[in-house]
């Protein structure tokens, strides 16, 4: 995150820089020995038209995994605004003022939201009479000298049929961390990210900050010629970029609808305010790699619109996916036979056994089956290697979900 360059120069891993400091504050990645700026993959950086262009609203990637420092806790992590350069100021990155971030919860596999936690923001200015984000050196969250600082609340939304039960907060004016503007000015960041790290009622714990994206890719791979020979050398073409990431950890029990079902399904949204005060969602993710490279142009925006409970009319996405045609006529490698059910298990229900909660309706969801303790040796291919910590089962941030899902 020191703004340098994107050559990645003194930079973290989101592994270092979010974990670290919320180990500090009891809320860890997964298997974060194992975890660097290669370890992990992305789902949904742009992947849409509409939402291309309003990266504060844009959901990158999400993460659930059970926590490896306190098992009886979920931790869940949700990534937004896409190829933020760290050396962005003076007008750093923010979290937008007129949007709820939301992170839902399906806690009896029915496609519908039991449990939201909404995350809200208000960005403060001290001095606008001038354009710098700090004036001085910046040694607390609180400090007189960070002109520019955001603070946001946390809503509980209970749910039952899609109608709203109760509305608790559980966090109020809760300070952001602040971007990393350099040595200079930030002389001991750890410090104040760590400061940004929030103890709440119920055993749970909040974060939320800009941090480095694990996201690694080769983006020439849309370079439909690219490779078609075999010779290509993958190349980190995001390497460098930050996020701006939500993490919270909650008690197991508090998300379970009981111990005897302890499969969750999890996805992330982002709903924008219009100028008559109404809310539109405008993006949505849950498990990796769907809206980027299963669902077509013409249903991505419609995607990012909708609900799971909605999701049959994009079942023809998964049962007859386009990728494996592709892959097929650049590297010679067979398709496998149309219709995909085996992905609709996989990636609509979940794995039989694993986390496929009991009478599920078919949704795109990231499950997590929170009764599965994690691995003390956490293998990047997940569930295929024998790893039932990793994913499908939920997502931990060293998760190699691309080569795991070409697998399937």
């Amino acid at each position: 995150m020191t703004p340098i360059s994107r050559s990645g120069l003194g930079r973290r891993s989101l592994a270092t820089l979010v974990c670290g400091a919320l180990a500090a504050g009891g809320l860890v990645a997964a298997g974060v020995a194992a975890l660097d700026p290669g370890a992990a993959s992305a789902s949904s950086h742009r992947e849409a038209p509409l939402i291309s262009g309003t990266p504060q609203y844009d959901n990158t990637d999400l993460y659930a995994f059970v926590s490896p420092d306190k098992p009886d806790t979920t931790t869940v992590i949700a990534n937004f605004i896409p190829f933020e350069e760290p050396a962005g100021g003076p007008n750093f990155y923010t979290f937008a003022d007129d949007a709820q971030y939301d992170i839902h919860i399906d806690n009896n596999g029915d496609a519908q939201s039991e449990l939201v936690y909404r995350y809200t923001f208000k960005t403060h200015r001290k001095n606008g009479d001038t354009f710098l984000y700090n004036t001085g050196p910046v040694k607390s969250l609180d400090d007189p000298n960070l002109n520019i600082t955001q603070t946001y609340d946390i809503d509980l939304l209970r749910l039952h049929n899609q109608k709203l039960v109760s509305k608790t907060k559980v966090a109020d004016d809760i300070p952001v961390a602040p971007s990393n503007v350099g040595k200079a000015s930030m002389p001991d960041y750890t410090k104040l990210r760590n400061q940004a790290v929030y103890k709440l009622a119920g055993d749970s714990t909040t974060f939320a900050g800009q941090a480095d994206d694990p996201f690694f890719a080769d983006l020439r791979v849309f370079d439909l010629l690219y490779g078609g020979n075999l010779s290509e050398v993958g190349r980190d073409t995001l390497k460098g970029y930050n996020v701006n990431t939500l993490a919270l950890q909650v008690p197991n029990y508090m998300i379970q609808e009981s111990s005897k079902q302890p499969i969750v399904g999890i996805w992330s949204t982002v709903q924008r305010r219009d100028a008559r005060g109404y809310y539109t969602q405008v993006s949505r993710l849950g498990s990796p790699l769907v809206n980027e490279v299963v669902n077509p142009q013409k249903d991505k925006d419609k995607f990012n619109a909708s609900s799971p409970w909605d999701d049959a009319q994009f079942l023809k996405n998964v049962t007859n996916p386009e990728l494996p045609k592709l892959i097929e006529a650049i590297y010679k490698i067979k398709a496998p036979a149309e219709p995909r059910n085996d992905l609709v298990d996989v990636f609509l229900k979940g794995v039989k056994g694993l986390n496929q909660p009991p009478n599920v309706r078919p949704a795109e969801e990231l499950r997590l089956n929170t009764s599965i303790k994690p691995s003390m040796h956490p293998k990047r291919l997940g569930v295929l290697d024998g790893d039932n910590a990793g994913f499908p089962n939920g997502r931990r941030l060293a998760d190699d979900v691309i080569d795991a899902s070409l697998r399937v």
